[in-house]
């Protein structure tokens, strides 16, 4: 059964933490085609690429998603004192985003995680989910929690364009990163696929209704262990608490936050000619800015995320320079959530 309608279109901009139920418009203005400021005024270069042009709910398996279940008496404590979102937020929601990091404070695995029952399921990418089971398991020490992947017959499904109820879905949850992903389905994947009919799409769908939006995630915009929770906008996402005790890795995060030291994100960016593959370099006169994640053919253009020294950007935009990715040319734009802004100028010098 359908229910609710499409996810109204707004231009508003987002302060950090919030969440828009909105397909955000197309760029109009961006570091290569307008001003660049801080401040309040820079919110005008905030936008995200409109996702694709249809109407009809979507629903698509996400086979490179796996879930770990998480349970026992202590499953919570557990949780909290590893990852980097509370899990108090996930009791009352019902979902959270997080992850957990090395001692130096750098994402070694982001996960989705939902309550179920007693028990969480932790929503990780399939290529990690052997070495997160191991390494909660390394961690579980004397805790009474049990840590068990689930075989691949249950699965994560997303939809978007608005609401559906999906029969045999065992989970149905708003995204916790933005409402605009719209849901996440967990249940038999043969049941949910058969039961979805004219609705189900395929997962290149799912990728670029995500990049269109901004989000970047783990193996598919940046590898493990390479970068802060800052540089993937989890900060931005409810993905880090910031009142809630120690985690792992915590105390470089929680530095990075309170001084303001955050100079690399994860912004979009947008070019008329294919893009190369994740990890291609990114650069402003032969000199390096950022590299490239994922991307996607979007409305006629190729979109796409990349991770860039904001100051940088300025800097190029100051001298009038092209960014460039692999012979491509680069327009770039904040995503319409972002609570961060584009640096002045001169603090970029």
């Amino acid at each position: 059964m359908l229910s609710g309608g499409l996810y109204a279109a707004r231009c508003q901009s987002a302060r950090a933490g919030s969440r828009q139920a909105a397909f955000p418009g197309l760029p109009a203005c961006s570091p290569f085609s307008g001003p660049l400021c801080g401040g309040q005024a820079s919110r005008a270069s905030h936008s995200s690429l409109r996702g694709p042009s249809v109407t009809a709910i979507a629903l698509a398996h996400l086979p490179d998603r796996a879930l770990i279940r998480v349970s026992g008496p202590d499953a919570a404590h557990f949780l909290q004192n590893l990852m980097t979102a509370d899990i108090g937020d996930t009791d009352r929601n019902g979902a959270g985003f997080g992850a957990l990091l090395t001692p130096q404070g750098k994402i070694l695995f982001d996960f989705l995680v939902y309550k179920s029952g007693d028990a969480y399921l932790l929503d990780a990418p399939e290529a990690a989910a052997a070495e997160l089971s191991k390494r909660l398991s390394f961690y579980r020490l004397r805790a009474k929690v049990e840590v068990e992947q689930l075989p691949a017959e249950t699965g994560v499904f997303a939809a978007w364009n608005g609401a559906i109820e999906v029969p045999g879905a065992l989970l149905t949850v708003i995204d916790p990163r933005l409402e605009a992903l719209g849901q996440r389905i967990v249940g038999p994947v043969t049941q949910l696929s058969d039961a979805a009919g004219a609705s189900l799409t395929d997962m290149a769908a799912y990728d670029a209704h995500r990049i269109g939006l901004g989000i970047p995630e783990g193996l598919k915009d940046y590898d493990y262990s390479d970068i802060f929770p800052h540089d993937a906008d989890l900060d931005q996402l409810g993905g880090v608490s910031f009142k809630k005790g120690c985690f792992v890795g915590q105390e470089v995060v929680a530095r990075m936050q309170h001084r303001g030291t955050a100079r690399k994100r994860f912004v979009q960016v947008e070019s008329t000619t294919a893009l190369p593959e994740k990890g291609t370099g990114i650069t402003a006169q032969g000199k390096p800015v950022g590299t490239l994640g994922s991307s996607a053919a979007l409305n006629g253009r190729t979109a796409g995320l990349a991770l860039l020294r904001l100051d940088k950007v300025v800097q190029a935009k100051e001298k009038g320079s092209l960014l460039e990715c692999g012979g491509a040319e680069l327009q770039v734009s904040l995503p319409e959530w972002a609570g961060f802004s584009w640096p002045e100028a001169s603090a970029a010098d």
